[in-house]
């Protein structure tokens, strides 16, 4: 038997989740100059997703995850941060070793770096990992799909 779910934090849930995600994705940004990154805006994006779990279940919190499964997201995480050393390995580097280009656009050029890459690596690879550890957790007392028929 399932516990009861509490009203108000079912409604409270939804603005809550988006909140938390945008506080994530800024601690990600800020992290290039000032504490934060890609570590600590993945665990706020985790809170998040345990936010969610508690509010709903932990199925519902697993459909709202990026790709829909903490294992491919972390994965997906991980293949990014290995991904942002290739650049300078291409150009003669060593590997991990972040390149730095300029973006020509029209009427301006953009600064753009690997380092962004990694810590968008990181971030995901947090969410998916320690996502999918609490949804494990949390949804010990949910039936299971084949229980339930």
């Amino acid at each position: 038997m399932t516990p009861p779910r509490l009203v108000i934090l079912a409604v409270l849930a939804r603005p809550l989740y988006a909140l938390i995600l945008l506080a994530s994705v800024w601690v990600l940004l800020r992290g290039h100059n000032e504490p934060g990154g890609g570590f600590i805006g993945g665990l706020l994006a985790v809170s998040a997703t345990v936010l969610w779990a508690v509010a709903r279940d932990a199925r519902a919190a697993q459909a709202r995850l990026p790709t829909g499964d903490p294992v491919r997201l972390a994965a997906l995480g991980a293949g990014l941060a290995a991904v942002s050393g290739l650049p300078s390995l291409l150009e003669g580097g060593a590997y991990l070793t972040h390149w730095w280009g300029t973006l020509d656009l029209f009427v301006t050029s953009v600064k753009v770096s690997t380092v962004m890459l990694f810590d968008l690596g990181v971030y995901l690879c947090v969410w998916g990992g320690l996502a999918g550890y609490a949804l494990g957790l949390l949804g010990l007392d949910e039936p299971d799909c084949e229980d339930a028929t």
